[in-house]
């Protein structure tokens, strides 16, 4: 359903609890402006559904008395849509909407008829999403819900971030666009004002976070999904090379949408490149796949992998008992 029809229903529905509103607390409502509210109130009435308005200081606009919207009715696959978005918004929020999905679905329990209810019964039992949390975000519900309240109330927030890049965190004054899971992690998306730029921020490197009172606007032609496609997230700071021995291709190959570029050699070995954006992080990768991999380049990190490597020797050679290695 597009983001007009939506709005449309949820307009009918806000004037079916209560008549008499005012075209401003129904934009603030809908999140849209008063202009777009009498539109939407055009809309409706040449789709014969019936609104009036009253002037003056305890008019407003109001559904003809006695129009009530027709009960929900739902295909077996929308009853099935409707319980499998609820269990991902429990999975990804947490107990922010946990009380909410399941009230959604204690509701449509008492609603749905029987055909519907089997559906919802082998889908529950058969399309499971879960595990998309790769770390806790439990200690993290309390700083997403003020996330949250700030993008809602569009509250600039001062953050204390710690970046991967920097060994110090910095203050910084951010304009909130919208708060995005992705990779089994939670990011901020929005204006910063320390560098007068667009910027993306790992929730859980959000070491203090402070709600102003100062308020800001989003751009019109902001779209988070827009954003997300052109946006680099991680930009890769150098290239790696590495060789896989022959008993090791079938690995690499299984990982093939990791690599930038593939190239088969004659003796039968692999060569990957890809972009990373740390030595750390591109260490941590070769190491994966122990003595069958070779970092070719860079350099620096040839030399960081065989420290570790190292390091890693003498340390079980000390719990062996044996000598260090050389």
């Amino acid at each position: 359903m597009s983001t007009t029809a939506t709005r449309l229903i949820t307009l009918i529905m806000l004037l079916q609890r209560k008549p008499k509103q005012k075209a401003a607390d129904l934009a603030e409502k809908l999140d849209v402006s008063v202009r777009t509210v009498h539109r939407y109130i055009d809309q409706l009435n040449q789709m014969g559904i019936p609104i009036y308005s009253e002037r003056g200081p305890y008019g407003g606009f109001s559904l003809v008395r006695g129009y009530k919207m027709p009960p929900l009715v739902f295909t077996p696959e929308e009853a099935v849509a409707v319980y499998l978005g609820t269990s991902l918004v429990e999975e990804i929020w947490g107990r922010l909407y946990a009380d909410a999905a399941r009230a959604v679905t204690a509701k449509l329990d008492n609603l749905l008829p029987d055909e519907q209810r089997r559906e919802v019964a082998w889908a529950r039992h058969t399309l499971v999403a879960t595990g998309m949390h790769r770390a806790d975000h439990a200690p993290l519900a309390p700083l997403l819900e003020k996330l949250r309240q700030a993008a809602r109330q569009r509250h600039r927030v001062t953050m204390v971030y710690q970046s991967r890049s920097r060994p110090q965190p910095l203050e910084r004054d951010v304009d909130l666009y919208a708060l995005v899971y992705r990779w089994g992690w939670w990011y901020v998306i929005g204006h910063c004002h320390l560098r007068s730029a667009m910027r993306v921020f790992r929730v859980d490197r959000i070491q203090e976070l402070t709600l102003r009172q100062e308020t800001y606007e989003v751009p019109d032609d902001f779209d988070v999904h827009q954003y997300l496609e052109q946006v680099s997230w991680f930009p890769p700071q150098f290239q790696v090379r590495m060789r896989f021995s022959p008993p090791a291709v079938d690995a690499a190959l299984e990982e093939r949408a990791s690599w930038d570029a593939i190239e088969e050699q004659l003796d039968g070995s692999l060569v990957v490149t890809f972009g990373a954006t740390d030595l750390a992080w591109a260490a941590r990768i070769a190491l994966w796949y122990g003595p069958q991999v070779t970092v070719l380049e860079p350099e620096a990190l040839r030399k960081r992998v065989s420290e570790e490597a190292r390091a890693i020797a003498a340390k079980y050679a000390s719990l062996e008992g044996g000598p260090a290695p050389s």
